[in-house]
């Protein structure tokens, strides 16, 4: 039954929940939160300001971040508030970010790999969608900034670029 209703599902009200999404967002970045929570009928919604939850990350298991993501491991916490200071692909939407097309599959870019416009670099699962992520700069990959299974909004940096 529900596979019924998610087949029959408008593709407005997809687009029109991430708005309110990417809204919601942006006045949470805006204001002096660090989180924000909506609850509708039986649904809620708790959104967190980045520095919210890197910050207990780090607390609650410091050995086992430094070694997923040795140099870019203090950068995490950091980076959401400090604009990129290369060029980078940006997230066009909101959603869950993933470098790889599946687990255990090589990622779609690495860092010093080159890249072109048009390249896919990543996957954000948004509503239950995959969208391909395809990149609008060419050049060499210097940071992959979003770690794979991340939530992601729209208009922060994937990957950092330095244009060949």
């Amino acid at each position: 039954m529900t596979d019924e209703l998610e087949r029959t599902a408008p593709d407005a009200g997809d687009s029109s929940l991430l708005a309110l999404l990417d809204r919601l967002t942006g006045l949470l970045e805006r204001s002096d939160l660090t989180e924000l929570e909506i609850e509708v009928g039986g649904t809620g919604l708790v959104l967190r300001k980045p520095a919210a939850i890197a910050l207990p990350a780090a607390d609650a298991a410091p050995g086992s971040a430094a070694p997923g993501a040795p140099g870019a491991s203090p950068a995490p916490g950091a980076a959401p508030d400090a604009p990129p200071s290369r060029p980078s692909v940006k997230a066009p939407l909101t959603g869950i970010f993933y470098t790889a097309p599946g687990p255990g599959s090589a990622p779609y870019v690495q860092v010093g790999g080159e890249i072109v416009v048009g390249q896919v670099i990543g996957l954000i699962e948004a509503m239950k969608l995959f969208n391909e992520i395809k990149s609008d700069l060419a050049g060499r990959v210097v940071r992959v900034v979003a770690d794979t299974g991340q939530l992601v909004k729209a208009k922060q940096p994937l990957i950092e670029v330095e244009p060949l």
